[in-house]
């Protein structure tokens, strides 16, 4: 908590316009500081920026350990339903298929972060809805994984040929959302996230013993009363509201959440969701508020891209991690 604690107070001090210490703490307990310009920019964007990437790190991180226990699968991850791929549909159709109905949405009052979002909402409540409807039909988890890539490739065709014939604006303008942002979010599309947040969150701790069941196979867990097909639908429903509603306001943020839960396990050495739940929240804050103030560049007015932070600082600790125990613990 102390790291957690540091890192985000870290994260709130950075930017291209340097504020003293005194000041931060000062506009962030009292609303005033000794300039107004500097009160609003940490009470209206980094404060923000900062609880949207304690929920980004931590939803993410909270529906790959979901995945990967669902599918027994240490690959799966928050977007292996497809609703990644469903979102980015979603904005491809808003930003790049404008030019083919002979629209140009790029100084459109309908093209802005808030449109953007619905798009991106709807395109992942679709590939959810589907992902439900195939869950009744199908009741093996392997398979349904299967059709969840199969949704991502679909999705991901028709984004290349919407590419493919779009204006170079426009496939610049997707390619910046497709790199994922942690700012430019007001109050308002914050509590929003925080209220899908919590609810994803809330049913999340109701699920903690029947996924501890479920780690040592479906007849066991049947045989303590659990009631799978319920499971696997609540599941789902977890995981498609947190990664719809990252996706959404956020983008797509790469490596989080594959990588966190196995952090945590390397990290805490156990496999129990009493443990793993709360330790994967807290960890995915924690990385998640690191990336971004990396991604601030220090005495920079520069900005980077925090899905090229999240991996490159990511992928190679894990890698690290994993060549030291020697295996993957699952």
């Amino acid at each position: 908590m102390l790291l957690f604690t540091c890192l985000f107070f870290l994260n709130v001090s950075l930017g291209s316009v340097s504020i003293p210490l005194t000041d931060i703490f000062s506009a962030i307990f009292t609303g005033e500081s000794s300039q107004s310009t500097w009160t609003y920019i940490i009470l209206e964007y980094r404060l923000p920026k900062a609880f949207t990437a304690i929920m980004v790190g931590s939803g993410l991180g909270v529906s790959g350990l979901l995945m990967q226990t669902f599918f027994r699968n240490p690959l799966a991850g928050p977007y292996v339903l497809g609703l990644s791929s469903g979102a980015g549909l979603g904005v491809a159709l808003l930003i790049m298929g404008s030019s083919l109905l002979g629209l140009s949405l790029g100084n459109s009052v309908f093209y802005s972060k808030s449109s953007v979002v619905i798009a991106s909402s709807i395109g992942s409540i679709l590939v959810m809805g589907s992902i439900l409807i195939t869950s009744v039909r199908i009741k093996d988890t392997m398979a349904l994984l299967i059709i969840g890539l199969m949704f991502a490739s679909l999705t991901g065709a028709i984004v290349s040929v919407l590419s493919y014939f779009s204006a170079s604006d426009e496939l610049q303008r997707y390619i910046f959302w497709s790199l994922g942002s942690l700012g430019d979010l007001s109050w308002t599309e914050v509590s929003i996230l925080g209220s899908l947040w919590t609810f994803g969150m809330l049913i999340c701790i109701f699920l903690i013993k029947p996924l501890d069941a479920l780690l040592l196979g479906e007849s066991y867990a049947k045989s303590l009363g659990v009631n799978i097909n319920q499971l696997r639908y609540l599941i789902v429903i977890v995981t498609c509201i947190l990664t719809g509603c990252i996706t959404a306001f956020a983008g797509p943020i790469a490596f989080v959440g594959l990588a966190i839960p196995h952090l945590s396990r390397l990290i805490f050495k156990t496999n129990r969701h009493l443990i793993m739940v709360p330790s994967v929240v807290i960890s995915g804050s924690v990385v998640m508020l690191l990336c971004d103030s990396i991604a601030q560049l220090p005495t920079s007015d520069l900005i980077l891209p925090i899905n090229a932070v999240t991996s490159f600082l990511g992928a190679p600790v894990v890698i690290w991690l994993i060549l030291k125990t020697r295996r993957l613990n699952f």
